[in-house]
């Protein structure tokens, strides 16, 4: 199964004022554009998703928004994953997946969210440990990963590649 990684659009900046819960932040106009160019590339290179796993906070979920439209995917294609929204736990993601169908094999899906813990996630699915590796994550960035699953030995899955704006 190929994992795409996907971080977040810029979002507006944190506010406690005007977005007391930083979950509701939304993304900026550079950022929906940016996000936009990025998917439209993912679809140039034949990487589409047949699903897009979001964690539920308002950034995130309306970069999967844009992800979904851009390559052209069905609406119910975006599907809300809590355990993103949290720092890594392969065993609550793989559960969350894996109770909305097998995915395996040649699939692809893509799961999108927040630093650091897209960057620890990354670290997990290749090294076994969150901070087996450091990863600059780039807004919008795209990080492809060859696993066996969602909850792999450590060394099982591959980077396959990193793709930043």
């Amino acid at each position: 199964m190929l994992v795409l990684l996907v971080r977040h659009a810029q979002a507006a900046e944190q506010d406690s004022t005007r977005y007391p819960d930083d979950a509701l932040r939304p993304l900026v106009p550079k950022g929906k554009k940016v996000q936009a160019r990025m998917s439209k590339e993912l679809r140039r290179r034949k990487l589409v998703p047949t699903r897009v796993f979001s964690s539920p906070w308002k950034r995130a979920w309306q970069t999967a928004r844009i992800l979904v439209e851009e390559t052209g995917l069905a609406k119910s294609a975006r599907i809300a994953c809590e355990s993103l929204a949290a720092p890594p736990d392969l065993a609550a993601i793989a559960a969350e997946v894996g109770e909305l169908g097998e995915v395996g094999g040649d699939a692809i899906i893509a799961v999108v969210g927040h630093e650091p813990w897209m960057g620890e996630l990354a670290a997990l699915l290749l090294t076994g440990r969150s901070d087996g590796i450091r990863v600059d994550f780039a807004k919008s960035g795209v990080m492809g990963i060859e696993t066996p699953g969602l909850n792999p030995e450590p060394g099982a899955a591959s980077l396959q590649f990193f793709l930043v704006p």
